[in-house]
């Protein structure tokens, strides 16, 4: 599965690709702008986005994936409540908080239950 990861602490995305995404294809970029061209340049099966970004929030990047890519499936991945619940009402599918890192892949298999078979 191929996988757009939406996070400015680089050394938390390392660890998260690291331990819970290894078995995906995982671009990670740390600014919505570079999200933007990500998703203007290639497919994703996923978006994995933080709400707190350096260039703005990530409500914004969800509520225009809705629009260009309905179908993509995004996870809500802020490390606290609020963050999480702009996302949501952006448009996210679902939510895993920065604490519970560890389910990230059970609410990715919930989201996209063919994923384990698609890599």
């Amino acid at each position: 599965m191929k996988i757009l990861y939406v996070e400015n602490h680089a050394i938390f995305a390392e660890q998260v690709c690291r331990q819970f995404l290894s078995t995906h294809e995982v671009k990670v970029v740390s600014t919505l702008s570079a999200a933007q061209q990500s998703l203007a340049d290639e497919k994703f099966d996923l978006l994995i986005v933080d709400y707190d970004l350096d260039d703005g929030k990530g409500d914004e990047l969800v509520r225009a994936c809705k629009i260009l890519h309905p179908v993509l499936k995004i996870i809500a991945a802020s490390s606290h409540d609020a963050g999480n619940t702009a996302l949501i009402k952006a448009g996210a599918s679902a939510v895993c908080g920065k604490m519970e890192f560890n389910r990230i892949p059970a609410v990715i298999e919930r989201l996209i239950p063919t994923a384990d078979n698609d890599d």
